[in-house]
């Protein structure tokens, strides 16, 4: 499985999708009584090592006063019952920036990784490597740097849930929002160029651009 992008990413263009429009059939763990401080939420109830909840994720969190009511990137998963927690950051390597402390809290962590796995596949399916092209000699792993790849899978991703959520309810608006965002993809994808390590040199000697859909030996 390959992904290019996680739930905090998405979280940075609609965060509405951890809110309201979540998939409920992709909840991954959701409780009641938890508490925050600091970046530290805790959930005594919770085992959010057995739920498979990651880093990169985002948790809905909502308080009983109405003090606490958004999504939240989670920094990492201290333990079964435990999460670092941050407000949304311009980049994972910042420093965690705590939410407003609160007690007897609803949380949810949804996700949308199999959608994204899906766009990986797709990717390397359209720069022709594997797992998208079984019959290539490269391999997702031999991108040197996949960042440049996050942009269009985000995109991507945004585009194929609001296509599911326009097919499920019929609201206009969401087929007008998938279409935005496959353009953005599209957009985000021709702009990408991958360098390749095929050998074992630790040095690119081919590169893939997401414009012309070619190969350029350095």
């Amino acid at each position: 499985m390959v992904i290019f992008s996680n739930d905090a990413d998405i979280l940075k263009y609609e965060p509405i999708l951890f809110g309201e429009l979540h998939l409920p059939w992709q909840v991954l763990a959701a409780g009641t009584g938890a508490s925050l401080s600091g970046t530290t939420l805790t959930a005594s109830g919770a085992d959010f090592i057995a739920a498979q909840v990651r880093a990169g994720g985002v948790a809905y969190l909502q308080s009983a006063d109405g003090s606490l009511d958004g999504a939240y990137e989670i920094v990492s998963v201290d333990s079964s019952t435990q999460l670092s927690i941050s407000v949304v950051r311009a980049d994972s390597a910042d420093t965690a920036v705590p939410p407003p402390a609160a007690t007897n809290i609803s949380y949810r962590i949804s996700t949308f990784g199999p959608q994204a796995a899906e766009v990986g596949f797709q990717l390397t399916e359209y720069f022709g490597i594997r797992p998208g092209n079984p019959a290539s000699d490269i391999d997702a792993d031999d991108i040197q740097d996949t960042t440049v790849l996050r942009l269009a899978s985000v995109f991507a991703v945004i585009s194929s849930v609001y296509a599911m959520l326009a097919g499920k309810t019929k609201e206009p608006n969401y087929w007008n929002k998938s279409m935005y965002y496959q353009k953005l993809s599209a957009k985000a994808r021709g702009r990408c160029r991958l360098s390749i390590d095929a050998g074992t040199d630790g040095l690119a000697d081919v590169t893939k651009i997401g414009a012309a859909g070619r190969l350029v030996r350095d």
